[in-house]
C-alpha cells in the first residue's frame, strides 16, 4: 500500500442549518403567544412584512401577498380547523409536512406566493365553516366583536398595576414614622418576604444600622401593626397570634395552642386539651378559630400580574366528527409587501443595497409560508391526538388511554422530534377543560384482567376518586388501595401507588387520619 498524499471525491449527504431552517424549527416549539413576538420582531426588523386586518375577504392590498399565520388549515375540508372531522380520514390536499420543510430546506410544490390565499385556502365546503366560534360564541377568531377595533377589548390595559407587598408596607411605614425609625423600618421591609414573614435575624439589622437592638424591636412591633393582619411575623404561631390578637381572641389558652401547633397537626388533641386547660367544645372553637386566619396574608399583595393560560387550539363536536380550530386571535396575519419591494428595486441602488433588500423579500417568503407550515402541522398533529383519545374527549379522565409521541409520529408521517416541537408549551381547550398537549401522553399501566393497557392518569384518577370518598373511621392505607385497584382492572404495585398519591400531593393515611380527626373535632 502506497503512502503518500492523494486526492479523492467523495459524495455524502449533510443537514445544512440555514438560518431559515433553523427559524421553522424555532417556530414549531413556540406557543401562539410566543409567535405574536416573534412576528412583532420580524417586523420591525423587515420592511417588506406588514401586519394584515383580521378581516378575511378581500380587502387586501392589491400587488400584496399575504397569508393568515392563525388559518392554518382552516377550511380546508376534512382535518382542516374549522372543517369537517378533525379527528378522521386523510388531507384532502396532502400539504408539505414539517419534517420536509425541515429536511430539505425548500417547502417545494406549495401554491406560489401571489396566490390568492382567500379564494384558494377557505372554502365553505366543511360543517363548521362560517358557524360560530368553537369557543362558545365567544368569536375569539372574530376581528371585530363588540365594536372594540379589530384586535377586540384590551382587558390587560383596564387592568391597574396591581400594588406590590413591599410598596404597601412602605406607604404605610412613611404615614407614622420618620428619621431614623423610618430608615429601620425600610431595612426591615425589605427583608419580609412575598408571604408577609420577617427573614433577617433582628440582632443583624441592629448590628448592620448601628443601632440598638430595642429600637429595632420597637420599630417591629410598630410595622406588625400594619396591613395585612399577621404581616412582619416570624414564625407561624407568631403570624396567627397577631390575627388572634385583632380580633380580641388571643387569651392564655389560645397562646398555647399556637405555641403548640406541631401538636396541633400530629392530631394530639388529648394532649392539647390538658395543656390548654379547656374541654372538647372549647378546642373545637379554638381550632376553628384558627384555620380561620391567614397563614400567609403576604400574598393578598401580587408581586407581578397573573398570566392567564390563552389555548392554541379549540376542540369541539360536531355532527359528522370532531372540529379543530386554530385560535387565531392570538396570531396576526403577515403581509409580504411586493408593490414596496418593486418600488425600492426600482431606484439607483448599490450592490450592497440590492443585496439586502433581495435578503429581506426572502425571509419575508419564508416567514410566510413557515407560518403557514407551522399551523398545518400543529393541526394534524391535534387531529391525531383527539383520533387516539376520542374516549377522553366523550367520556373522561377515566377514559384517557397511553399514548406515546412515536405513536402520534408514526401515524402522521412525521419524525418523533417534530410531534415532541409540536406539543410544548401549547394548550388545547375542549368541553372538559383547557389541555396541554402533553397531557395526552401517558406511560401505560397494565390491566389486571389481561386486557388493553390503561394510562396513568386514569390510575391516578381512580386514585383520588377511592381517596375522596374514603370515610373518616375508615381511611384506606396503600396496601388497600392496591387491592381495590386491581378489582377495577388496573395491576399496580404499592409502591407506585404511593408514588400517584405524592404526586397529586395526598398525603399518606396517617396524614389523613389525623386530618379527619381534626375536621371531625373543629366541625
Amino acid at each position: 500500500m502506497a503512502i503518500g498524499p492523494r486526492l479523492d471525491l467523495r459524495q455524502s449527504q449533510s443537514l445544512v442549518m440555514t438560518p431559515q431552517l433553523q427559524q421553522a424549527i424555532k417556530l414549531l416549539a413556540l406557543s401562539n403567544l410566543e409567535v405574536e413576538g416573534f412576528i412583532a420582531e420580524e417586523l420591525e426588523r423587515n420592511p417588506l412584512l406588514e401586519a394584515g386586518s383580521s378581516e378575511s375577504g378581500g380587502d387586501e392590498p392589491a400587488g400584496e401577498d399575504w397569508t393568515d399565520a392563525a388559518g392554518g388549515e382552516a377550511g380546508s375540508g376534512e382535518g382542516g380547523a374549522g372543517g369537517g372531522d378533525a379527528a378522521g380520514g386523510e388531507m384532502p390536499d396532502e400539504p408539505v409536512t414539517a419534517d420536509r420543510l425541515i429536511e430539505h430546506g425548500d417547502p417545494g410544490g406549495e401554491v406560489p406566493l401571489d396566490a390568492d390565499y382567500a379564494g384558494e385556502t377557505f372554502h365553505h365546503d366543511g360543517p363548521t365553516d362560517g358557524a360560530p366560534g368553537m369557543d362558545g360564541g365567544l368569536s375569539i377568531g372574530g376581528a371585530s366583536a363588540g365594536g372594540y377595533g379589530e384586535d377586540g377589548p384590551d382587558f390587560d390595559a383596564m387592568a391597574g398595576e396591581a400594588e406590590s407587598l413591599h410598596d404597601h408596607l412602605v406607604a404605610q411605614a412613611g404615614a407614622c414614622l420618620s428619621g431614623p425609625q423610618l430608615a429601620i423600618a425600610i431595612q426591615m421591609i425589605d427583608q419580609i418576604d412575598e408571604a408577609g414573614y420577617l427573614l433577617a435575624d433582628l440582632g443583624d439589622i441592629a448590628r448592620r444600622l448601628g443601632v440598638a437592638p430595642g429600637d429595632v424591636e420597637a420599630v417591629l412591633h410598630v410595622i406588625q401593626t400594619f396591613d395585612p393582619t399577621g404581616v412582619g411575623a416570624r414564625s407561624l404561631g407568631e403570624c396567627l397570634a397577631l390575627q388572634a390578637r385583632e380580633a380580641d381572641r388571643y387569651d392564655p389558652a389560645m397562646a398555647r395552642l399556637l405555641d403548640n401547633l406541631d401538636l396541633l397537626a400530629q392530631g394530639r388533641l388529648p394532649q392539647l386539651r390538658r395543656m390548654c386547660g379547656v374541654d372538647d367544645e372549647d378546642l373545637g372553637d379554638m381550632i376553628r378559630e384558627v384555620r380561620g386566619y391567614d397563614p400567609k396574608p403576604g400574598l393578598r399583595f401580587g408581586g407581578a400580574r397573573i398570566e392567564t393560560v390563552v389555548p392554541d387550539l379549540f376542540v369541539a363536536r360536531r355532527a359528522t366528527g370532531w372540529a379543530i380550530e386554530v385560535n387565531s386571535a392570538t396570531l396576526p396575519r403577515v403581509l409580504v409587501n411586493r408593490s414596496y419591494y418593486a418600488e425600492l428595486s426600482d431606484g439607483n441602488h448599490d450592490k450592497a443595497s440590492r443585496a439586502w433588500l433581495s435578503d429581506c423579500l426572502a425571509s419575508a417568503n419564508w416567514l410566510v409560508k413557515a407560518l403557514d407550515q407551522r399551523q398545518r402541522t400543529i393541526v394534524r398533529v391535534a387531529s391525531e391526538i383527539v383520533k387516539q383519545q376520542e374516549a377522553f374527549f366523550l367520556n373522561g379522565v377515566s377514559q384517557l388511554r397511553p399514548l406515546t409521541l412515536k405513536a402520534v409520529a408514526d401515524a402522521i408521517g412525521m419524525h418523533e422530534s417534530t410531534v415532541s416541537r409540536v406539543t410544548s408549551n401549547k394548550y388545547l381547550s375542549c368541553a372538559r377543560g383547557l389541555f396541554e398537549l402533553k397531557y395526552f401522553f401517558t406511560s401505560a399501566i397494565q390491566s389486571a384482567d389481561g386486557g388493553d393497557a390503561v394510562s396513568a392518569e386514569a390510575v391516578k384518577s381512580a386514585i383520588r376518586a377511592l381517596i375522596t370518598a374514603e370515610e373518616p373511621g375508615a381511611i384506606l392505607s396503600d396496601d388497600t388501595l392496591v387491592d381495590l385497584l386491581r378489582a377495577k382492572g388496573f395491576d399496580i404495585a404499592r409502591r407506585t401507588v404511593a408514588k400517584y398519591r405524592e404526586a397529586m400531593g395526598i398525603g399518606s393515611s396517617v396524614q389523613r387520619r389525623r386530618q379527619k380527626a381534626i375536621e371531625m373535632h373543629a366541625g
